[in-house]
């Protein structure tokens, strides 16, 4: 198969407790931001604000998933994520743990604001 032309085929590609993290984030995802379209960006998951700026990304790895923001997002939340490998804008879920949904929320919350707010665009 070749690239993923939608987030379906993206998830698709994935089995058991990957598929499942991917989904849950792409449920929270709808949920928090009714407004932002998904995409392919990249080859991965990504959430579009309405204006067109990228708001977040995911991606699946053998181990874990990333949820990508904004340095300036995932740097707000430093304290939050301790638990959590890290990245310049990424947050490290590993599979077979649990998806850290109220964290997520508050963070796509904060980047939607950040985005609204304060005219910070994607990297």
């Amino acid at each position: 198969m070749g690239k993923p032309q939608t987030i379906d085929e993206y998830i698709e590609g994935f089995a058991g407790q990957g598929r499942d993290v991917l989904e849950e984030v792409r449920v929270l995802a709808r949920e928090a931001v009714p407004a932002a379209s998904e995409a392919i960006k990249w080859g991965q998951p990504a959430w579009v604000h309405p204006s067109g700026t990228i708001l977040f990304m995911v991606s699946g790895h053998a181990r874990h998933a990333n949820v990508v923001f904004t340095p300036s997002t995932r740097e707000a939340f430093d304290a939050d994520l301790a638990d959590f490998a890290t990245g310049k804008g990424s947050v490290k879920l590993p599979y077979g743990q649990p998806v850290p949904s109220d964290l997520l929320r508050r963070m796509i919350a904060f980047r939607v604001r950040e985005h609204e707010d304060d005219g910070v665009l994607w990297m």
